[in-house]
């Protein structure tokens, strides 16, 4: 199998990389040649701007292309078409930011944005990419995706905070509940899923107890764990979501963590136990030196702060 990749060298597109690399499968990756230019030394990267041209690709053919990193409509548009006769299969990252009312489980089928907001031209995208290839086309919805290089500091936060000492927060309730996926289980589906349609590709729903108790059993903290009501916080003035990572406490956004992936796992998609995914994260975040610029979105002041 010959895989194209747009992209390939961030978080989910270097995942997808080696998986495709893992499997037998050959790579080609198109990408403007400026992000991480020698992580992948040994494939043939084909240099070009997808806003412009993919005219370099003209007269090739691979059995896959999988675009990772297809967030404007235009864009998106742009090589969908320039692609069609080349590919037998598009396989597009879209989000679960797409559903328009996020404060009921959302599934395949449901209503998406008309706006002009992140999930609204994601939704946009999705139509260009389905009315262009039909059932050759799968549009993968994930929602928080988390694991090794996450660019972002939301959930490599959680196992790094309980290697500091001192009281944790623990925002919300015990019960409240959270949901990711590991990229290494996302880009296994992209590469190995042959199924068409919409998938949510999600991972299973658990209690934020749960997680934190991984990130104790991984690094053996014996810290106290304070958890403070979400009305408490709210009131104190911490910003959801990213002031304190993976919480949230808006009513519109109440079901953001109860999406089911069960459609995705009939067609192949695998989890990895949460301890695994905790571990990793935590050996490649270490191994980096911590957090980017050492900037944590949950600062020791602020957290003190909240706990009164």
């Amino acid at each position: 199998m010959h895989v194209l990749v747009l992209g390939g060298t961030r978080f989910v597109g270097r995942a997808v990389v080696d998986r495709a690399l893992a499997s037998g499968a050959s790579v080609t990756l198109f990408n403007r040649g400026q992000t991480a230019p020698e992580l992948y030394p040994h494939l043939e990267t084909v240099v070009g701007d997808r806003t412009v041209s993919l005219s370099a690709l003209a007269g090739r053919h691979f059995d896959l292309v999988v675009d990772c990193a297809g967030y404007l409509p235009s864009v998106v548009s742009l090589s969908a078409a320039a692609l069609r006769d080349s590919v037998d299969r598009y396989v597009f990252v879209s989000s679960v930011s797409v559903y328009a009312d996020q404060s009921v489980p959302p599934v395949e089928g449901a209503a998406v944005l008309e706006d002009d907001s992140y999930g609204g031209r994601k939704a946009l995208c999705e139509r260009v990419v389905s009315s262009l290839y039909g059932p050759r086309a799968l549009i993968a919805r994930p929602g928080l995706i988390v694991g090794p290089h996450d660019p972002t500091e939301r959930f490599p936060y959680w196992p790094r905070r309980f290697q500091r000492p001192g009281p944790i927060l623990a925002p919300g309730h015990p019960d409240d509940p959270t949901q990711f996926v590991d990229v290494r289980d996302l880009a296994a589906f992209l590469v190995g899923a042959t199924a068409g349609g919409v998938f949510n590709v999600v991972g299973p729903v658990m209690p934020m107890a749960s997680l934190l108790a991984a990130c104790r059993a991984v690094t053996g903290s014996s810290e106290e764990l304070v958890w403070v009501p979400s009305e408490r916080l709210l009131s104190a003035g911490a910003d959801p979501w990213m002031g304190v990572p993976l919480w949230i406490a808006d009513p519109q956004w109440s079901a953001a963590n109860l999406v089911s992936g069960d459609r995705a796992v009939a067609a192949g998609l695998t989890h990895r136990e949460v301890g695994e995914i905790v571990a990793d994260v935590l050996a490649w975040d270490n191994a980096r030196g911590g957090p980017r610029d050492g900037i944590e979105p949950l600062s020791a002041e602020e957290e003190r702060r909240l706990l009164g």
